[in-house]
């Protein structure tokens, strides 16, 4: 064996949604070849390279991130307190005019380091303007060196001009269509696999019928995902209309756009038909729950969609509408604001929220035979979590409540993809100097803002005590 963890304490989330008190598991070749208790595993695999003592820390399944805009860590706190169409226009869209694949880079270098610290193993990113070539290498650069699973979602908007898209960010059918091509020949299934490219069409409303349907060929020609924004506000739904005469599912519907590889993003206002249909036709929703509640965009049904049988995953969303790239914090938003806006304390569970941070995530980007358990045979990805490194999770009476109510992201210890660990004992291990590159983001994002002309930012933010 390469690797054997003994003395854990094992949620699975198998099928049977297992907690084995001290367990083990054994890793060889990147994947688990082994789960038990640990005089079981030691039985059967009495040597390994090497074997870690956990002594009572908790092994969960890598959390997945099945929705983000990397580039938008570089905007952290420029957009507070805005309404959407100032959080485009002073913020959102000047920077995007001016990115360069080392904006990209730094920005996904950042934006996945602090996942990897908040126990994040698998990252999709929507990298939706390109303004210039080049963008998307900058982010799977990142991928590539970080270590981490990465799906990368090239972007495109040609339509829109009307509702305020920016002109800059536009590009043709024809020229997105060799810009995939590229990037998916270059790319795909790369990595020993870790590294996959999905389409990402910025929205419904902001492109062309002509553009969806390429978008829509090339996926399965490649037998990949595609994933959208769909229903996240009701301008979104009015704009998809006016475009394309239907709205949310009517227009996928409409398009041929349906499938158990297409993951529709929001989904605040979704109504009784669109969560039939997407239960009908497989479509997967991304729950991006503290963006919605940063850009007050409204609730999405979580529990109606869950009561249908609609497969949910965890989105944390770009930093320039969260401020944040933090799992563990997103898995309690995702279940406390469901409680309050329903007044049922017992609408979601702390339970149903880790499935969704791990093998319903898995399953919303279709990973689910490789990832999202820890079972025999499935990629090693996981995290080892230790409530000792902060007093918030003491005392740990159920590792599933201590992880989504009442831990942080100090609590995670250690990372692994492919059973290689990409974080041990708090310390990124596949970059050589984490601080340095911190600083390398903070120079970069002043660059764009400047470039951008974004004066929101030091002096230029006025102090509101009030809105109005």
């Amino acid at each position: 064996m390469d690797l054997l963890l003994k003395n854990a304490v094992i949620v699975t989330v198998n099928k049977e949604r297992e907690i084995i008190y001290d367990g083990a598991m054994a890793v060889d070749g990147g994947r688990i070849v082994a789960v038990g208790k640990t005089q079981d595993v030691l039985a059967q695999h009495p040597q390994a390279d090497r074997v870690m003592d956990l002594d009572g820390k908790v092994l969960f399944p890598g959390f997945i991130n099945t929705h983000n805009h990397l580039f938008q860590t570089l905007l952290k706190g420029l957009g507070d307190d805005m309404v959407l169409s100032d959080w485009l226009r002073t913020m959102t869209f000047p920077a995007a005019q001016y990115l360069e694949p080392e904006d990209c880079y730094y920005g996904a270098m950042l934006g996945c380091m602090e996942g990897i610290h908040s126990g994040m193993t698998t990252q999709l990113d929507y990298m939706y303007p390109h303004a210039r070539e080049g963008l998307s290498d900058g982010v799977i650069k990142a991928y590539q060196e970080l270590g981490i699973r990465g799906i990368f979602g090239r972007g495109c908007m040609d339509e829109g001009l009307d509702f305020g898209v920016c002109p800059a960010i536009t590009q043709q059918p024809e020229q997105v269509e060799k810009d995939l091509v590229r990037i998916f020949d270059t790319y795909h299934n790369t990595e020993n696999g870790r590294i996959k490219v999905w389409v990402a069409p910025a929205a419904l409303w902001s492109n062309s019928e002509k553009m969806l349907r390429m978008l829509w060929e090339i996926t399965n020609s490649y037998k990949s995902g595609f994933t959208v924004h769909v229903s996240e506000t009701p301008f979104d739904r009015m704009a998809t209309k006016a475009l394309h005469g239907c709205e949310g599912t009517d227009c996928l519907e409409k398009l041929g756009i349906l499938g158990d590889n297409v993951l529709m993003v929001h989904c605040v206002y979704l109504t009784e038909k669109d969560i039939r249909r997407s239960k009908y036709y497989d479509l997967k929703v991304s729950y991006n729950p503290v963006s919605n509640m940063y850009l007050s965009s409204g609730v999405a049904p979580i529990p109606q969609l869950l009561n249908a049988g609609v497969t949910c995953g965890l989105g944390v969303d770009g930093a320039a509408s969260n401020n944040g790239q933090d799992m563990v914090e997103l898995m309690k938003t995702a279940s406390l604001l469901q409680k309050v806006h329903t007044l049922d304390p017992t609408i979601i569970t702390a339970e149903k929220v880790l499935e969704m941070a791990t093998i319903d995530g898995a399953r919303a980007v279709g990973l689910e035979d490789e990832i999202g358990s820890l079972e025999t045979g499935k990629k090693a990805d996981f995290v080892v979590f230790n409530p000792y490194l902060s007093p918030k999770a003491i005392p740990m009476h159920n590792p599933v409540s201590t992880l989504v109510y009442s831990s942080t992201m100090q609590n995670i210890e250690s990372v692994a993809v492919d059973g290689r660990f990409v974080m041990e004992d708090g310390v990124l291990t596949t970059v050589s100097d984490e601080k340095k590159l911190l600083r390398e983001a903070q120079k970069t994002a002043e660059s764009l803002c400047e470039r951008g002309k974004i004066t929101t930012r030091w002096d230029g933010h006025k102090w509101r005590s009030i809105a109005f």
